[in-house]
C-alpha cells in the first residue's frame, strides 16, 4: 500500500506527458493478475473496501465519543472532463458507510460565493471531525479553469498559489490528512467516453458539448495542471497522479491512496468509558431472558 502511494506522488518536477495515462503502476506480478486484471482488481477493491469501512468507522467513533477529537480526511480529486471523478466517488466511497461520508461537488461560483474570497465556499464545505470527506473539484478550479478560460487577470491566479499552499498548511494542522489526487486521462479516452455517452441514452444527461468545446484547451490544461501540482504539492499536502485510462485500476489505487491516509491517523477504537463486565450481569440478571 504504501508503495502505491511512493509510486504516484509527484513533485515539483513533474511532467505529465511522461506519465502514460493507461499504465499500472504497483500493480503486482502474478498469473490471475495478468489473466484477468479487471476482475482482479475488482476483488481487490471489495477487500480494500472492507478495510476502508472498519477504519472509517473508527474515525467516527472516535468524534462521537471525544468533542476535543479533530481528526478527519479529505480525498480532493480533479481531472479533465470525463476523468472518472464520478466514478470514483462512486466505486470507493461506496465501500464505506454513508453516515461518515461528507461529498461535495463543486460547479461554477455562484453569485453570492463571487462576492467572497475564492476559498470561501471551500471552508463552507470542509468535512466535519470524524469524517471523511470528497471533493468532486476543489479550490484547484481556481487556478485551472480560470486561468486557462481567462476568468480571472493572471495576477490573481498567479497569487492563489500561496493562498492555497497556506490554507493546506491550516487544514493539516488542525488534524486533516489531506489526499490530493489528479485522475489522468489521455486525449484519446477523452474522446471514447464522449462518444460512449453520445451513443448510449442513458448517458445523455452527462453530456455537455461545452466539454468539446474545452478540447480545444487540452494543453493549456495541462500546461495549467502541471504548475498546479509543481507549486502546491508539498510535505504536509503532496498531489498524487494516478493513471485514469483504466477505470478498474483508478478504484485500486484511490483506494489505496484513502486507507493509507486512515493508516496514517492510527485509529483505533475508543475506549468504553463504563465496565462491560458489571453491564453484562447488569442486562442477564434483569429477568427478561
Amino acid at each position: 500500500m504504501a508503495q502505491v502511494s511512493e509510486l504516484l506522488r509527484v513533485g515539483s518536477g513533474v511532467d505529465l506527458a511522461s506519465i502514460d495515462p493507461a499504465s499500472t503502476p504497483g500493480l503486482p506480478e502474478g498469473k490471475q493478475v495478468r489473466r484477468d486484471p479487471k476482475g482482479w482488481a475488482r476483488a481487490e477493491l471489495a477487500q480494500l473496501g472492507t478495510r476502508l469501512a472498519q477504519r472509517q468507522e473508527m474515525l467516527y467513533a472516535c468524534a462521537k465519543k471525544d468533542r476535543t477529537e479533530a481528526r478527519r480526511v479529505l480525498l480532493v480529486l480533479q481531472a479533465m472532463d470525463c476523468g472518472g471523478k464520478d466514478g470514483t466517488v462512486r466505486r470507493v466511497a461506496g465501500t464505506m458507510n454513508p453516515q461518515g461520508l461528507h461529498i461535495v461537488g463543486f460547479g461554477p461560483p455562484t453569485p453570492k460565493e463571487l462576492q467572497h474570497d475564492f476559498l470561501w465556499r471551500v471552508r463552507h464545505a470542509l468535512p466535519e471531525a470524524g469524517y471523511v470527506g470528497i471533493f468532486n473539484r476543489s479550490h484547484y478550479e481556481d487556478v485551472l479553469v480560470a486561468r486557462v478560460r481567462d476568468l480571472v487577470p493572471p495576477k490573481t491566479w498567479r497569487a492563489r498559489y500561496d493562498k492555497i499552499n497556506a490554507f493546506e498548511q491550516e487544514l493539516v494542522g488542525s488534524g486533516c490528512a489531506l489526499v490530493k489526487v489528479m485522475l489522468h486521462i489521455s486525449y484519446a479516452e477523452q474522446r471514447r467516453r464522449l462518444l460512449e455517452r453520445l451513443r448510449d441514452p442513458t448517458k445523455f444527461w452527462k453530456y455537455n458539448p461545452e466539454d468539446v468545446d474545452n478540447r480545444a484547451y487540452w494543453d493549456a490544461y495541462q500546461r495549467a495542471y502541471g504548475d498546479a501540482i509543481a507549486r502546491c504539492g508539498t510535505g504536509h499536502a503532496p498531489w498524487y497522479v494516478v493513471p485514469a485510462d483504466r477505470k478498474w485500476y483508478r478504484d485500486w489505487a484511490v483506494a489505496h491512496l484513502v486507507l493509507d491516509a486512515l493508516n496514517g491517523l492510527e485509529l483505533t477504537y475508543p475506549p468504553p468509558d463504563f465496565d462491560p463486565e458489571t453491564e453484562i450481569k447488569r442486562l442477564e440478571g434483569d429477568g427478561s431472558g
